[in-house]
């Protein structure tokens, strides 16, 4: 199913802001909750992030370590594929070109895989994420992020629909080659570019 071929009406958007909602989408000043199976239990004591493939320097850090790591921010829109947009929202976290200079990442590197708790897994193209609005956060508008929100961990991809934002982040994988994630599994764009409503595979 392809939202493009139902006729649906496009929702009006306020005049000004036409530059900054994709096509199909409406603005809400809510933010909801969508996510597939259970929110984790955090425990710091046993929680770690694993950096893994094709690097020089894989990394397993603790959650003391990762808050350790500087720490950046960044105000970016968010867009669902189920139609929503939240505009102005600010992230607080690590750079995710942070991550990729301490692992040093190779050469034949193409892709990467976000690993979740739950066995959640998101695919993007490297050059995708190695853009300077793409963090993982641990806090949203001045607060720290709630368990149903990706707690404490998230990545954030501002430019792709945000199925592609990982909650409870647990891994990134390097690869070679790209592997569809969990929603693409099931239909949904591998690209997930909200402004030419990649919303599912035709």
């Amino acid at each position: 199913m392809v939202f493009r071929s139902l006729g649906v009406k496009r929702p009006r958007v306020s005049p000004g802001l036409e530059d900054r909602v994709p096509p199909g989408q409406y603005l809400t000043e809510r933010w909801p909750v969508l996510h597939h199976g259970t929110i984790p239990i955090f425990d710091p004591a046993t929680w770690d992030l694993r950096i893994f493939g094709l690097v020089k320097q894989p990394l397993r850090l603790s959650w003391e370590a990762f808050q350790a790591l500087p720490r950046v921010g960044v105000t970016a829109d968010m867009h669902c594929v189920t139609r929503w947009s939240k505009l102005d929202n600010t992230w607080e976290g690590v750079a995710f070109r942070e991550i990729m200079n301490r692992v040093q990442v190779l050469p034949e590197a193409t892709h990467i895989v976000f690993h979740s708790d739950g066995g959640y897994t998101a695919n993007l193209p490297l050059a995708t994420v190695d853009d300077d609005d793409v963090v993982l956060a641990t806090k949203h508008d001045g607060e720290d992020l709630s368990p149903e929100h990706g707690a404490p961990l998230r990545s954030v991809v501002p430019k792709r629909y945000a199925w592609k934002s990982a909650k409870w982040l647990r891994g990134i994988e390097f690869l070679a080659q790209d592997r569809p994630g969990f929603w693409e599994q099931y239909g949904y764009h591998n690209e997930a570019d909200p402004w030419r409503e990649e919303r599912f595979t035709e």
